[in-house]
C-alpha cells in the first residue's frame, strides 16, 4: 500500500465536502489515525454533522448515529435486554453504542447522567450491562458534536470526559469563496451519501500501526515534557495536564508527522496540533477574558524550541 497516497486520498475525499478547511480535516484524519476519539464544536449549521457522517464513510466504518436529547438515557446508548415469550429467556438487543464509529449529534444536549454513560465505552472499549461486560467492536470511536455553551438546552461536558476526547476541532465560519462554492454546488446530504470507502479494517491497523512507529527523539520528548511542566506551574492554566494528556499530543503529532509524509515528530507537529489537542482539557488561569486556546498559544510561545 502506497501510504501517502492512502492518506491523500482520505484528505481529499473529506475536502470535496466540506470546503474551505483543510486543516481542519487534516486534524480529523489525524486524530483517527491516532485512534482517538473526536469532539468537533461549532455553532448549528457549519457542518460538524456532515463531516461526522463524511469521516465514517470515507474510513469505510460501521456507523449509527444518536441525536443526544434532554430525555435520552443511558439504555438508549448501551441497549437493554427483552424478555421472550418463544424462548423464555432475556435476550440482549445491542444500542447504537455498539457500531464501530458513534456519531453523537449534538452530545452536550443530553443530560450529564447520559453523557457519563460513554465515559466507560471511550476510555475502556467496553460496557457494563446488567452486570455483564459487554466488549465493543473493533476499531470503536466516538465522533461527537456539540454546541457552545451559552446556547439553550445545552449541558457541559465533565472534564473527565472531555479528557477523553483525543482532539476538539471547531470549523468556524467559511470564507467567502468556501461559501459560494456551498451555495451552488450539490447538497452536502447527497454528496456524503455518495462517497466511497478507502480504507478496508485491515488497512486501516496497517495506518495505525505505522502511526505508532513514527520516531520520537529525546529532544523531542523534553519539548513534550516542557510544555507539559509549563502547564503544570499556574501561571496559564487553573489545573495542569495529566500524563495520559501527553500521551495523547505525542499520539496525535506521530499521526500528523505521518500525514505529512514523515516517519519522525518534528517540533512543528507538536506545534500544529497542540490547541486540539490539549486546550479542552485545561481552564484558564489570570484573564477571564482570554479562552483556553489563547492561553495554550501564549504559553506555546513561552517555552523554547528543541
Amino acid at each position: 500500500m502506497d501510504i501517502q497516497f492512502k492518506l491523500k486520498s482520505l484528505v481529499d475525499q473529506l475536502n470535496t465536502v466540506i470546503v474551505g478547511k483543510f486543516e481542519q480535516t487534516q486534524d480529523c484524519v489525524a486524530c483517527l489515525l491516532a485512534g482517538g476519539h473526536l469532539l468537533i464544536e461549532d455553532v448549528p449549521g457549519v457542518g460538524k454533522t456532515t463531516l461526522a457522517h463524511a469521516l465514517a464513510r470515507t474510513f469505510g466504518l460501521q456507523f449509527s448515529r444518536v441525536q443526544f436529547t434532554a430525555d435520552l438515557m443511558p439504555s438508549d446508548l448501551s441497549g437493554v435486554s427483552v424478555y421472550e415469550r418463544s424462548t423464555e429467556k432475556f435476550t440482549f438487543h445491542p444500542g447504537p453504542l455498539f457500531a464501530q464509529v458513534l456519531l453523537a449529534d449534538e452530545i452536550n444536549r443530553a443530560s450529564p447522567k447520559t453523557q457519563s454513560a460513554l465515559l466507560e465505552a471511550m476510555e475502556e472499549r467496553q460496557v457494563s450491562i446488567e452486570g455483564q461486560t459487554r466488549a465493543l467492536p473493533v476499531p470503536f470511536f466516538v465522533i461527537a458534536t456539540q454546541n457552545p455553551h451559552d446556547q439553550v438546552g445545552t449541558y457541559a461536558l465533565p472534564e473527565s470526559q472531555l479528557d477523553r476526547f483525543l482532539m476538539r476541532i471547531s470549523l468556524g465560519y467559511p470564507d467567502r469563496a468556501a461559501e459560494r462554492e456551498l451555495l451552488l454546488g450539490a447538497d452536502r446530504r447527497s454528496l456524503v451519501a455518495s462517497l466511497p470507502s478507502l480504507l478496508s479494517p485491515d488497512e486501516l491497523q496497517f495506518l495505525q500501526q505505522q502511526v505508532a512507529a513514527v520516531h520520537a527523539s529525546s529532544h523531542l520528548l523534553d519539548y513534550v515534557q516542557d510544555l507539559l511542566q509549563a502547564s503544570r506551574n499556574g501561571q496559564w492554566f487553573l489545573q495542569g495536564l495529566s500524563p495520559r494528556a501527553g500521551i495523547a499530543l505525542l499520539q496525535a503529532a506521530k499521526a500528523r508527522a505521518l500525514l505529512c509524509g514523515r516517519l519522525y515528530v518534528a517540533p512543528d507537529d507538536v506545534q500544529a496540533i497542540l490547541p486540539q489537542t490539549i486546550a479542552h482539557r485545561l481552564i484558564p488561569a489570570g484573564d477571564a477574558q482570554r479562552g483556553a486556546i489563547e492561553q495554550v498559544r501564549a504559553m506555546q510561545k513561552a517555552v523554547p524550541l528543541p
